[in-house]
């Protein structure tokens, strides 16, 4: 088989094991997320004005669960994840990072979860109590 057949072959094969196709696919996943969670959130504000504050409160009071709590969690995450993977592209848009991309990926996910760590603790106390 000639160099230029290995070249051809399984064209698009590998695409899906690379680090730059998961963070891509996870990017746009997080932004959906976020979408839709704009939406969510402002439809419960707008129950404020339209069902008066006991709307508003039997809402509250409905949110106030663990399991709710927990999706909280996985808001800030997709927020954190989204807000670093888009400075991790504009830097790469600017040319920082492009031959390190990898590097730059894992620190931006590093800080992200640092964060979300501390955002954890920092939660943890309201959310189990």
């Amino acid at each position: 088989m000639s160099a230029k057949d290995r070249e051809t072959a399984n064209v698009g094969a590998g695409l899906w094991k690379g680090l730059g196709m998961w963070a891509w696919m996870l990017f746009r996943i997080s932004g959906l997320v976020l979408v839709l969670y704009l939406f969510v959130h402002l439809w419960v504000i707008s129950q404020g004005r339209i069902g008066g504050a006991e709307s508003l409160n039997g809402l509250f009071a409905f949110f106030d669960k663990p399991l709710l709590a927990f999706l909280d969690l996985m808001l800030v995450a997709a927020v954190l994840y989204h807000a670093l993977n888009g400075v991790r592209i504009l830097l790469m848009d600017v040319g920082v990072g492009v031959k390190r991309h990898k590097v730059v990926f894992w620190v931006c996910m590093l800080v992200a979860a640092l964060t979300f760590c501390a955002f954890a603790l920092k939660a943890s106390s309201f959310i189990l109590g």
